[in-house]
Formats: C-alpha cells, sequence, structure tokens
C-alpha cells in the first residue's frame, strides 16, 4: 500500500513522539510541518530530516498532502480542523476534539459534507491493554460487567511544563487533558454512556509555575481542576470517575478497575498503550494476569492515524474516530453541566464501538 503523504500542523512537545513513531510506519509519510511560530516549524524539520517547513496556510494548499496531523492546543483545535477540511484533506487531531460541542458538531458535518475523514487521540485504547481486556469482557471472563472505577489523581502540569497555562484555560483541566484516555477507554469497553452526574470545583485555586524560565510565575486558573462523577452506562454498568490536578500527594487507587458478576480486572493506566491487566477471581486472593493478545510498546501514538489511512484506502470504519470523540466531549461537558445546574445529564449522542479486530483469540492467565 503506497504510504499516504501527510503534514503535521503545531511543532510542540507532542509532535515530537507522533514524528518518532510516523518515522517508520508503513502508511503514512511526513513531508511537510508547520507552526504559528516559523522558527519552532524549522527546528522540528530539521531534527527530523524533514525538507518543508511551511507556515500553515502554506501547507494546507499542497497538493500532494492527503492527511494533516493537528497537534495545536486545544483552544485551535476546532478551527483548525475545520480549516484543514476545508481545504480538502483529511484531519487527525489531538484530543480532544473540541472545546465547545458546538465546535465538535461542526467538524462531524464539515467532514460529512466534504466526504473527507476525521481521527482522533487517544489511540491508546488500540493498545494491548485495553485491547486485551476488551476481548475479556466480550468473552465473558468477568461475566457481566456491573460497576467500574476509574481515577487520574495527581498534581498538575505545572509541576514539569515549562509552558502550562493552556492546561488550566477552557478546553483544559484534568478533564480535557486526560479524561479522554479515561473515558474513550471506558467506552470501548462498557459501550456508550447515558447520562452523567457531577460535582466539580477549583479546590487549589493559587497555582505557580515550577518548572523552565517561567519557574514562580502565578497561573490563572479559569477552568474546574477536581471533577467527581458518576456515569450511568446504556448496558448497566455504573462507573465512578475522578479527574483531578488537586491530589498534592501520591494516590494509591487504581487506574480502571471493572467489576463483573464473575471476577475483577485491573487495568493498566490508559495513557499507555500496553501493561498488565490483572483478573481477581470470586474467592481468590491471588490475582491473574491476563496474557495479552499481541505485544506492543508504552507509546505508539500514531496507530489510529494508521489505521485510518487503512481504512480510507479500503473504505471501511475506523475505530479512533470523530464520533467516538464527539461522545467522550459531550461527556467530559456533562460533569460541569451537572455540577452547575445540580442534576443528571442525559447524552444526546452515542455510540458504538467496532467489532473486535481480535476475536477469537485465545487469553491465558498466569499468576501475577
Amino acid at each position: 500500500m503506497e504510504r499516504m503523504k501527510a503534514g503535521i500542523i503545531g511543532c510542540g512537545n507532542i509532535s515530537t513522539v507522533y514524528l518518532e513513531n510516523l518515522q517508520n510506519s508503513p502508511l503514512i509519510e511526513v513531508v511537510a510541518v508547520a507552526d504559528l511560530l516559523e522558527e519552532r516549524a524549522r527546528a522540528r524539520a530539521d531534527e527530523f530530516n524533514i525538507e518543508n517547513a511551511y507556515k500553515v496556510d502554506e501547507l494546507l494548499r499542497q497538493p500532494e498532502i492527503e492527511l494533516v496531523f493537528n497537534l495545536t492546543v486545544p483552544g485551535s483545535h476546532a478551527l483548525t480542523d475545520v480549516a484543514i477540511l476545508e481545504a480538502g484533506k483529511h484531519v487527525y487531531s489531538e484530543k480532544p476534539l473540541a472545546v465547545s460541542l458546538e465546535d465538535g458538531r461542526r467538524i462531524l458535518d464539515v467532514a460529512k459534507a466534504k466526504n473527507l475523514r476525521v481521527g482522533c487521540a487517544p489511540d491508546t485504547f488500540l493498545g494491548a491493554g485495553i485491547q486485551t481486556a476488551r476481548h475479556a469482557i466480550q468473552t465473558g471472563i468477568i461475566g457481566q460487567p456491573v460497576a467500574a472505577t476509574a481515577f487520574l489523581m495527581g498534581r498538575g502540569p505545572e509541576w514539569w511544563h515549562e509552558n502550562p497555562e493552556f492546561f488550566y484555560a477552557a478546553g483544559g483541566g484534568p478533564m480535557f487533558d486526560m479524561g479522554p484516555y479515561y473515558l474513550t477507554s471506558l467506552i470501548h469497553l462498557l459501550g456508550p454512556i447515558r447520562r452523567i452526574s457531577g460535582s466539580v470545583g477549583i479546590q487549589i485555586p493559587e497555582r505557580y509555575i515550577h518548572s523552565g524560565p517561567k519557574s514562580g510565575t502565578p497561573l490563572q486558573v479559569e477552568t474546574p481542576t477536581h471533577l467527581a462523577g458518576t456515569l450511568d452506562f446504556h448496558n448497566g454498568a455504573i462507573v465512578t470517575l475522578i479527574t483531578s490536578f488537586d491530589i498534592q500527594g501520591a494516590s494509591e487507587l487504581p487506574r480502571i478497575e471493572i467489576y463483573g458478576t464473575k471476577g475483577t480486572l485491573n487495568l493498566p493506566d490508559p495513557n499507555f498503550f500496553n501493561g498488565d491487566v490483572k483478573l481477581r477471581r470470586p474467592g481468590e486472593e491471588n490475582v491473574e494476569v491476563l496474557k495479552p493478545l499481541f505485544e506492543c510498546g508504552k507509546n505508539e501514538r500514531g496507530i489510529g492515524a494508521g489505521e485510518m489511512v487503512r481504512a480510507i484506502r479500503s473504505e471501511k470504519n475506523h475505530r479512533a474516530n470523530a464520533e467516538l470523540a464527539y461522545h467522550v466531549l459531550e461527556a467530559m461537558h456533562a460533569f460541569q453541566r451537572s455540577s452547575l445546574e445540580g442534576k443528571h445529564i442525559m447524552l444526546e449522542s452515542t455510540f458504538e464501538p467496532d467489532e473486535d479486530l481480535y476475536e477469537g483469540t485465545d487469553i491465558t492467565v498466569h499468576p501475577s
């Protein structure tokens, strides 16, 4: 299959791992990069031996480019996605799909009108960790899922990021930053969400940058930094989810656990592609580790885009798609709406995951 020529808009921190991974892709060839800061685009192009470093509008005018990666900050995702689609190119965006639901819906509508594909991170759920867990659920290892818990508990990114301001603006915070990993995984494992109730707050409003040349600079916090809620899924499962930038000490809570009528699954960090999936059966003290369906690395960002390219060429669906990303976006907004309005929020969107590509693969277990 001929490699699809692609460009990247946004040459910040996350672009490095994409470029590292895409260099080895048999499906995608990155031929150009662009950034609002031209010197940053040129530096990234030189680092990865990419010939062309353009202004954003110049990149979009290149006829050989069929796919564009949108790696800009969250507040620019929707505007950039629409510009890419209007230029007649497929888009694969970093998460979240958009900041507002209106902008998210516009992306879907423009893509449909233009007959173009939209992919959206995270694609970590395509890795061995979540795929192994999904297959275990589908094959009945834990029986019927009845509940789950998910926790993102930690200090904010100002402790390690030199420019963390966007994490505390609209479209940031722990829910919009890390929530997509958890929500995407839960939806892939349990199906669509029916309703959400939540409580949110800015528990630590005074913050300072602790890394880089801006160290000591105060941060303006404009978005909730602690969000807790209950999600009712269409399949009947009840899920508790907390995302927080307000946990100053360590937490021993699990990343994700799925509770079924015949056992419990403990899942690895959904921010990564691999990791052990552990099974605890009723009445057993010891856990068992499920053999992964396949081997993969810890960070394979971009495989969702590769699957999208393959799907475009074969006229099939791809899994890290805009409909899933929009359902996640609506769920994230529901936490804050529920807290402000004091009621459950019924989700209007839905999403049905495609059938498991690894159907029929055996899962074996061994003691932890």
